[in-house]
């Protein structure tokens, strides 16, 4: 989550923590497959947001950069404007799946129907079971959206309604994992063969679950903002069930 247009003591310079993102990413001692961005690219967006992250993910060093919504990228037009710049080659309302490396990813959509919690929606979960229909068992699978699809905190809107749907076309596969963005923090769990990540964000942090009545920006004391920033590299060696993923601070 890079939330760029956002302005506030939370963090008052986040195209700053994202420029310093995409540094650590072409720093690296190989050039990624591809980089995943789990959506709220903008904080309002707007057309100018929009094209200043497309400017600035022009620079990651990596052949794909891919990206879903979330709700702060569709705030007054159902993702319009976000699918006018980062929707080619998507279905739907944004939603597609690729092979890289070995590795079956999909990319869903979980934030334009919200009531409370994310939704996916009939179409969608009709996709993910047409798009793994003929997929080997042993194929991993990625999945990367929004919003969690686990319940992680529902009073908060930190879940997906109809995950279980959609999750149950991927339960005879080996391994998969699925990676979220949305609540600004690392989290995970295990439930069967489905490993659930949530990643951190390089914007800025919020309270854990319970932590307050709704879930707001934190201001961190002077000097501690980027300790609670980062990115995760996600890799997978053939012949393994479980990908293996690594923090970076920012």
């Amino acid at each position: 989550m890079t939330c760029i247009g956002f302005h506030g003591p939370a963090n008052p310079d986040v195209a700053g923590s994202f420029a310093r993102a995409i540094d650590q990413i072409n720093s690296l001692d190989y050039i990624p497959d591809f980089v995943i961005h789990t959506g709220d690219l903008t904080h309002l967006s707007t057309p100018a947001q929009f094209d200043q992250v497309k400017q600035m993910t022009r620079d990651i060093k990596t052949p794909h950069v891919f990206t879903v919504p979330g709700e702060h990228d569709s705030v007054d037009d159902a993702g319009q404007k976000y699918r006018s710049v980062f929707g080619a080659d998507t279905r739907g309302d944004g939603w597609y799946s690729f092979d890289l490396a070995g590795v079956h990813v999909i990319g869903l959509v979980n934030t334009l129907n919200m009531k409370k919690l994310g939704h996916l929606g009939a179409d969608q979960l009709d996709f993910v079971k047409k798009d793994v229909a003929a997929l080997s068992s042993d194929t991993p699978i990625v999945v990367f959206s929004h919003i969690p699809l686990f319940a992680m905190y529902p009073d908060w809107g930190w879940g997906t309604d109809d995950a279980t749907e959609a999750l149950s076309h991927l339960r005879r596969f080996s391994s998969v994992t699925c990676l979220n963005g949305h609540v600004h923090q690392l989290f995970s769990k295990t439930e069967g063969n489905v490993t659930f990540y949530s990643g951190t964000t390089t914007a800025y942090p919020l309270p854990r679950p319970g932590e307050g009545p709704a879930p707001k920006p934190l201001t961190l004391p002077a000097g501690r903002l980027h300790d609670a920033l980062g990115i995760r590299e996600v890799s997978y060696t053939t012949g393994t069930t479980a990908l293996a993923l690594k923090e970076d601070r920012l």
